[in-house]
């Protein structure tokens, strides 16, 4: 069977639903996106990070097939860590998938883990750039230097530190 693509200018084909699953951890994304791609006939459209620790997957189909999936993610990666949040749209509005951008889905565990791309640093909160920061072990970096820093000079110093 012919998987459709999503149409031009970000709309989802016509008569499928979109699912989103938003899941807290790694161990919990993984666990969701391996579940949702095994019980039932959905495609990943992508993953997107929302906040640290916070990804929402995206997957598109028919809508039983969205809604099987997505319960089955929700249910697997309650048992291993955390759900935030899970929808079903079906037959979503001309446009909705453009709110996601246009990068493709990676998958959790194979080296594309989903990261802060430049565009998405602009949108931190000083706090979660100070503790992404942090996160980083560069010892030009640490300390009262982060605590004191702007949001200019965090973000300056994450893109650096991921050349």
């Amino acid at each position: 069977m012919a998987v459709p693509t999503p149409a031009p200018g970000g709309a989802v084909p016509e008569g499928e639903a979109l699912g989103l699953l938003e899941t807290h951890g790694l161990v919990a994304a993984i666990e969701a996106v391996d579940a949702m791609l095994k019980a039932a006939d959905v495609r990943l459209l992508r993953q997107q990070r929302t906040v640290p620790a916070m990804i929402t997957h995206v997957v598109t189909g028919e809508t039983a097939a969205v809604q099987a999936a997505v319960d089955a993610g929700a249910a697997a990666a309650a048992r291993v860590g955390k759900v935030a949040g899970v929808l079903v749209i079906p037959r979503p509005a001309d446009g909705l998938l453009s709110l996601f951008g246009s990068a493709p889905a990676s998958a959790p565990g194979s080296g594309g883990q989903p990261t802060e791309t430049d565009d998405d640093y602009d949108d931190q909160t000083v706090r979660d750039l100070r503790q992404l920061a942090r996160d980083r072990d560069d010892e030009s970096f640490q300390g009262r230097v982060i605590s004191k820093a702007t949001k200019d000079e965090l973000v300056a110093f994450l893109r650096e530190s991921d050349r």
